[in-house]
């Protein structure tokens, strides 16, 4: 860059062109009501639990909700102050709009850190802020990344600056903090600080394995949590397993679904737009990577192959950090001090719609997905309210790259109409919440709401046939159907329709006995699948019931839960 331009902050370098794109990322997320993301109506459930408790006492006979310190708490804790100020709905929308801001904000101060000022192609790592892990729902674990992106813009401020002990003093509740609202944000801080610090010190003339001795000790003050998650994985009653180990195949498969939302042209070409980048960093004399972000993006690509699959009974660990670690290599490149301001300004400008038109895609999906919630939710104006509601939401075998973002759908009339769902995650030690509803067993929580027209290999996941002909009847007095796949209109035998739209329904159930189950209502797999059934009843009664014991009396009709209004 020409002499005297270190002073002059160009357009992309501004405080407001930082304000814009935060702007610019919350856009998708202004129109929907509920954003639809896959798990978070799920999420919503639980929050109307925990703060309804008292107004619906009802949703004690089916829900166990009690407050202990786990890592996982963002937005279940803030939710206490907001829900009562603006409703549930609203609160959420407000929590989950500021994550992609906090992300853009965050990348961009990182950037400014690293290089000085905002590079030109600082623009590319935006994208990310609707990365495939925050269409998935998981949204403790995304408030927590953005809120460690911005940490570590301020652990590199305050080295760059020159404010060690400040650091020192500030970290201590930053690091818990973030480990409460999610263990993995508390983790990339951890990672990103020690690689930043190594760097630091080894830039002051130590050799590298006194550097990293002495990066450790500066980071002893993100250690604290550590003592909290003993804690917590303590616990006699954590079930959460860490499993899946070194599965390479599906780790490279989630590298190439970074960007996954609906058109996979799209989201393929944005992900090889970004590897393009970063490989032309390599050869072009023009960019260059930065020493500091190169080595946090190099350990972060180390976590993410050592990473298991399922950690602490949440799955998909790996997967999540996928996203920042190409966020990271991508802000580590940086022009060379020779580039032009007419050709950076063209980089910046290429960056720019980059963004921009990954955000303009972004916004049409959302509305789309919109129009779907909106289509489904119609059902809930004829749910009354305590209602005891089983569903079943239609899926396939097959991992289509446009997910329906239906499956948990059903938890809205829990946060609706304070009705039973069946959605609900129920693991002792991972959630605050568990399911105690034994009438429902086999169909009280996730995953008994997904139903497809044949049996999935290694998923829980029931044919729609099954589901319709072997839940306790005795347990439920409405079903919603949310787009099943096709089956026998024999199966609703007893069911009373109250609402339709295409194949989605809700029943009301009159009649308690069960239709037949038919071979034909299975497919190719019925016989396999209806040998597998009896040998399961063969085993479990010979375990029960030995020889000359009588057969047990029927058990009684599930009673309703107390303090529940009447049926409509």
């Amino acid at each position: 860059m020409p002499s005297g331009g270190e002073q002059r902050l160009f357009w992309w370098q501004t405080r407001w062109f930082v304000a814009a794109m935060a702007f610019i990322a919350a856009i998708p997320l202004l129109l929907p009501d509920v954003a639809p993301l896959v798990d978070l109506p799920g999420h919503m459930g639980r929050w109307r639990v925990q703060q309804s408790m008292h107004q619906a006492p009802w949703l004690g006979d089916w829900y166990n909700f009690e407050w202990r310190l786990i890592g996982n708490l963002g937005i279940d804790l803030l939710i206490v102050p907001l829900e009562p100020l603006l409703g549930l709905e609203l609160a959420v929308k407000l929590i989950v709009i500021s994550i992609p801001v906090l992300t853009a904000i965050g990348l961009l101060w990182i950037a400014r850190e690293v290089h000085g000022r905002v590079p030109a192609t600082a623009l590319f790592a935006l994208p990310i802020v609707y990365s495939f892990p925050f269409h998935f729902g998981f949204v403790n674990f995304a408030l927590a990344m953005a809120l460690s992106l911005n940490a570590f813009a301020l652990w590199l401020r305050l080295a760059r600056l020159g404010h060690i002990r400040l650091r020192a003093i500030l970290f201590v509740p930053i690091g818990l903090i973030l480990w409460v609202t999610h263990t993995f944000g508390w983790g990339l801080l951890g990672v990103l600080a020690f690689s930043a610090e190594l760097i630091r010190q080894h830039d002051r003339g130590r050799n590298w394995f006194t550097a990293a001795v002495f990066a450790g000790l500066h980071c002893i003050v993100l250690v604290p949590p550590a003592i909290l998650m003993l804690v917590w994985r303590s616990g006699d009653d954590v079930t959460g397993q860490t499993a899946d180990w070194f599965n390479w195949r599906v780790k490279a498969r989630w590298a190439l679904m970074i960007f996954r939302d609906r058109w996979i042209l799209l989201d393929m070409g944005t992900l090889a737009a970004c590897f393009l980048l970063l490989l032309k960093g390599v050869h072009d004399p023009n960019i260059e990577y930065s020493r500091n972000l190169t080595l946090s993006a190099l350990c972060l690509l180390a976590v993410y192959l050592l990473l298991p699959r399922i950690v602490f009974g949440s799955a998909y660990a790996d997967m999540r950090l996928a996203p920042f670690l190409l966020g990271i290599a991508l802000l580590a490149l940086r022009p060379k001090a020779g580039l032009s301001i007419r050709r950076a300004s063209i980089v910046a400008a290429i960056g720019l719609t980059f963004f921009a038109g990954r955000i303009a895609a972004t916004t049409l999906s959302f509305w789309q997905y919109d129009q779907s919630y909106d289509r489904q939710l119609a059902a809930l104006d004829k749910l009354p309210v305590g209602a005891r509601l089983v569903s079943f939401v239609g899926e396939t075998c097959r991992d289509e790259w446009t997910m329906s973002r239906l499956e948990h759908i059903p938890a809205m009339a829990l946060t609706r109409k304070f009705a039973f769902s069946n959605d609900q995650w129920s693991m002792a030690g991972a959630q605050l919440l568990t399911v105690n509803y034994a009438a429902g067993r086999g169909f009280n929580h996730d995953p008994s709401q997904i139903v497809t027209d044949v049996r999935c290999p290694r998923e829980y996941w029931r044919p729609i046939a099954v589901a319709l002909a072997r839940f306790p009847r005795g347990a439920f007095d409405y079903i919603w159907m949310v787009e099943p796949p096709a089956y026998d209109r024999r199966l609703e035998a007893g069911l009373v329709p109250l609402w339709r739209d295409g194949s989605s329904a809700l029943f009301r159930i009159e009649d308690r006995r069960p239709p037949r189950l038919l071979m034909q209502d299975l497919g190719p797999l019925g016989p396999e699948f209806f040998e597998r059934i009896n040998r399961r009843r063969r085993s479990f009664e010979k375990a029960s019931f030995p020889p000359g014991t009588p057969a047990p009396a029927p058990p009684p009709a599930a009673r309703a839960p107390g303090n529940r209004p009447p049926p409509a």
